[in-house]
């Protein structure tokens, strides 16, 4: 079965990606994470994204299509990156979900494919 790990990271998280000081143990913990998935065979897709203030939401509203600047929620967490992995089950996925380095991962089992 696929799962959707979906990482949330704070606006300080997010900082650290970029801070000359913080960058090298930021991704130290990714670095460790990845491989471990990578490793187990178990990664069908994933993918890091840029920063919230990076985005931009479409929302349609009474048939009218309107294009906002930043992310839909302006929750204090934002996704900050996905891994889609092939697991049994729902506690597989949970058990590999909280060995990330974020303290915020959401996981979704993945509809089938459509035919």
């Amino acid at each position: 079965m696929h799962y959707t790990l979906l990482f949330y990271e704070s606006p300080e998280e997010f900082a650290r990606r970029t801070d000359p000081e913080q960058r090298e143990a930021y991704l130290a913990g990714w670095t460790h994470y990845v491989r471990a998935l990578r490793e187990a065979g178990i990664v069908v897709a994933s993918a890091g994204l840029y920063p919230p203030e990076t985005a931009a939401s479409l929302k349609r509203v009474k048939g009218e299509t309107l294009v906002q600047d930043g992310p839909i929620t302006s929750a204090k967490e934002q996704l900050g990156g996905l891994f889609v992995i092939d697991v049994p089950d729902q506690d597989t996925a949970l058990e590999w979900a909280s060995r990330g380095p974020t303290d915020a991962v959401e996981v979704r089992q993945n509809l089938p494919p459509t035919k």
